[in-house]
């Protein structure tokens, strides 16, 4: 990625950051099984020390301070400044005191040579400028025959709480071709995608699996409409470009497509996610 795409990228997320905030408990809420998840496949437990790759508005580092307990410790990184300042501002909140924060590249982590026991990231592998990069410095910062372990989204299709408002946008805004390898939610949908990088950056023992979960918190159509068109850069972007008239035509075809998630009255997406994982060899 060149640098400008880069930058442009960063001042997107920078925006991004004040909606991941203020929609931070219903996002810890909906994304809970990722982080289950991904704490369970990479033995994450008591007196671990965690590096958290591109830990956005704080999670999971805050899920992950509480498993590891006083004597084990988590170090967040992520890119954007804005990202950093909002989790390190609920982990003061929250009176732990066992987080550190840097801000930096997934590609050019700022730590020593097995430093961490275990290196994570959830939903963030998706926006790595160069996974390959990113994922050796990940296995070089952690003890050998430790874990390597991402989380990132399965296939559009199987994703209706991102596709049931896109695929709707997308009729009525014309979409560049997307280049498959570009920094995107979907990025590592493909099965192997990701596992292959995994093992092209050393990796012994890659393990992919599949997380099928609901999506569930209690809101309406109203308030997952909000929370989408506020939450993600791509839709805010296009949305810009619609005409006023367009708007409550687009809102009420994805009311109708949403309908059957929305059914008990509170909000229930299937959503389907793959966890790769990956250990250091010992040398």
């Amino acid at each position: 990625m060149i640098p400008e795409e880069q930058n442009k990228a960063l001042d997107a997320w920078q925006i991004s950051a004040r909606y991941w905030d203020k929609y931070r408990v219903l996002i810890a809420q909906m994304f809970a099984p990722l982080t289950a998840g991904l704490v369970e496949e990479a033995r994450i437990g008591i007196g671990q020390k965690v590096l958290d790759i591109g830990g956005g508005s704080g999670e999971p580092s805050l899920t992950i301070s509480c498993i590891v307990g006083p004597i084990g410790e988590v170090t967040y990184t992520d890119p954007v400044t804005g990202m950093v300042e909002i989790a390190q501002a609920e982990a003061g909140k929250r009176g732990l005191t066992n987080i550190h924060f840097r801000q930096c590249s997934a590609d050019e982590l700022p730590f020593a040579d097995r430093t961490f026991d275990v290196a994570v990231g959830r939903l963030s592998a998706m926006f790595f400028v160069d996974p390959v990069t990113a994922v050796r410095e990940a296995l070089r910062v952690i003890l050998e025959n430790g874990y390597v372990s991402f989380v990132v989204w399965g296939p559009k299709e199987a994703n209706p709480f991102f596709s049931t408002v896109t695929d709707v946008i997308d009729r009525f805004v014309e979409s560049p071709l997307e280049d498959p390898d570009a920094p995107d939610a979907f990025r590592f949908a493909v099965p192997g995608k990701l596992a292959g990088i995994l093992a092209n950056a050393g990796a012994k023992n890659v393990i992919e699996r599949r997380l099928n979960f609901q999506i569930k918190a209690e809101i309406s159509f109203e308030q997952f409409w909000q929370l989408r068109t506020e939450m993600s850069e791509t839709l805010r972007t296009k949305m810009a470009g619609l005409a006023p008239a367009e708007l409550p035509i687009i809102k009420q075809v994805v009311a109708d497509a949403a309908r059957r998630y929305f059914e008990s009255g509170t909000m229930s997406f299937p959503a389907e996610a793959l966890i790769v994982s990956g250990r250091k060899p010992a040398t």
